[in-house]
């Protein structure tokens, strides 16, 4: 389990594909300190660490995760998102994010306000994923509080020091993000399509 609480930005080194698998290494300020087997979020997807040398270690994404997430898009160089999961005696900063991704959802507006930023992200509403008004949402593994709820998009205000140490910062109008949505809103929304 995690939190959405982003521990560090690592830069993608190099990408292998291997039949239907993209294996991916990652360089970063806690690379050396992860054990191979361990779950790390990457950009909010649950991935176990399979390799580690130095300051990069490596993980695997199959097929499924591939169509599902915004990993089929990587590129070298970019960056993502990092968090180890969360202590068991460890504070909860952010909100309960699993690491699963519902689905991905497309940048429709960046805006600065005076300090700090909008974004206004899209997305397909026929799976019945929700949002609601101050909720939580989890966009590319970052714990963020929804603004402007509607039943296709989003908002959410970013502040200078989240736009500072995570991707967000190279997120643009036409971005691809992950989402994962408040895993008590998904409960409600699939009781409430249960019941129709």
């Amino acid at each position: 389990m995690f939190t959405g609480i982003v521990e560090a930005l690592g830069v993608v080194k190099k990408l292998e594909k291997d039949r239907s698998n993209l294996h991916i290494f990652i360089e970063s300020p806690i690379s050396d300190q992860l054990k191979i087997d361990q779950s790390v979020s990457h950009n909010g997807i649950c991935l176990t660490v399979v390799g580690v040398e130095g300051d990069v270690h490596q993980v695997t994404a199959i097929d499924e995760t591939l169509q599902k997430t915004n990993l089929s898009g990587l590129k070298e160089g970019e960056s993502v998102n990092l968090e180890r999961c969360t202590p068991a005696n460890g504070r909860f900063d952010g909100h309960i994010v699993q690491g699963h991704v519902d689905q991905t959802a497309t940048c429709i507006e960046k805006t600065a306000q005076n300090g700090s930023w909008l974004f206004t992200f899209q997305y397909d509403p026929s799976t019945h994923n929700i949002t609601v008004e101050k909720g939580s949402i989890t966009v590319n593994g970052i714990s963020l509080t929804v603004v402007n709820s509607q039943a296709d998009r989003f908002s959410v205000a970013i502040i200078p020091y989240t736009i500072e140490h995570t991707n967000l910062q190279d997120v643009e109008v036409g971005s691809v993000v992950n989402l994962e949505f408040d895993i008590i809103g998904k409960y409600v929304a699939r009781l409430l399509v249960q019941r129709n």
